[in-house]
């Protein structure tokens, strides 16, 4: 499944940055115009942030945040840039053709645009074990407009009633249920690829608790799945304080409060661009 970016809730190095953030719109109302969103990575050379900013003030833009991270004595350059446009002047067509001549220049390795109010929502599959908290958690998102996503599918390795809350949901909203029964030796693996081919990633939704280690501070980590077992660049992470007043009631409660906000919170920043791979274990996350 190496092909298919995946999500999973089950500390890394320290980033540089420097924002640039602009709230005038110069007397020109932003009722009429659309959102962009565009994400760079190339390597470090001069003007690289006047080349971009020229390219959308130029065509009628204007940006509302700039986001920058260059690594010391790596030789990288990543951005992140929101702008405001008219589409009528700047068709989404040609803002990809004058980004893409920007980074055939500067030999970028990765220009991402996304326009959300024209570009398809993002398509996911949400793989869940026992534990709903987090799979419920999504499903209400996706549903009040949270996670600006489109969920194509459910898969899940534990059978549910059709009497549950789950299978309820879903057969309302019409989003299809599969239960695969997974053993050690066969994960399923290759039928999951087949009932996620019209699908642009994967959310993999689980609980993991420490009760009895007797810990005082417990923590959510979202990142990407890796062949290793939490080891994949993190994308989020939260932690939350508990003491010996906390009972096992408690203590759940609040780990699977945290694992749904740190969830929600990298789904969400996948979706907005701000997650940028950084060498083999780390991630710009703007």
């Amino acid at each position: 499944m190496n092909n298919i970016r995946r999500l999973c809730s089950a500390f890394s190095s320290k980033l540089v940055r420097f924002s640039y953030r602009n709230y005038s719109h110069n007397s020109v109302s932003s009722s009429f115009l659309t959102h962009g969103i565009h994400v760079f990575q190339c390597p470090d050379a001069i003007g690289i942030v006047a080349k971009l900013s020229d390219c959308i003030a130029s065509n009628g833009g204007n940006i509302l945040a700039a986001d920058v991270f260059v690594p010391q004595n790596k030789g990288l350059f990543y951005s992140r840039t929101d702008f405001v446009f008219d589409h009528v002047k700047w068709p989404r067509s040609q803002m990809e053709d004058d980004f893409l001549k920007i980074s055939k220049k500067i030999n970028a390795v990765r220009s991402i645009l996304r326009v959300p109010a024209l570009d398809p929502k993002y398509k996911i599959a949400v793989l869940a074990s026992n534990q709903g908290h987090c799979l419920i958690d999504s499903l209400h998102g996706w549903q009040d407009g949270r996670l600006p996503v489109d969920i194509t599918c459910v898969i899940s390795n534990h059978d549910r009633g059709p009497e549950s809350e789950v299978i309820r949901f879903l057969e309302r909203h019409g989003i299809p249920f599969h239960y695969l029964r997974t053993t050690t030796e066969n994960k399923r693996e290759e039928d999951i690829l087949k009932l996620v081919q019209n699908t642009d990633f994967l959310v993999l939704a689980r609980y993991m608790q420490a009760y009895d280690a007797g810990v005082k501070l417990i923590g959510a980590t979202s990142h990407f799945v890796t062949e290793g077992v939490d080891a994949g660049p993190i994308i989020e992470q939260m932690v939350e304080r508990v003491s010996h007043r906390d009972d096992l009631q408690s203590f759940v409660q609040k780990s699977e409060n945290l694992e749904k906000q740190c969830l929600s919170m990298a789904i969400r920043s996948y979706c907005e661009l701000r997650v940028l791979p950084y060498e083999e274990k780390s991630t710009v996350v703007f």
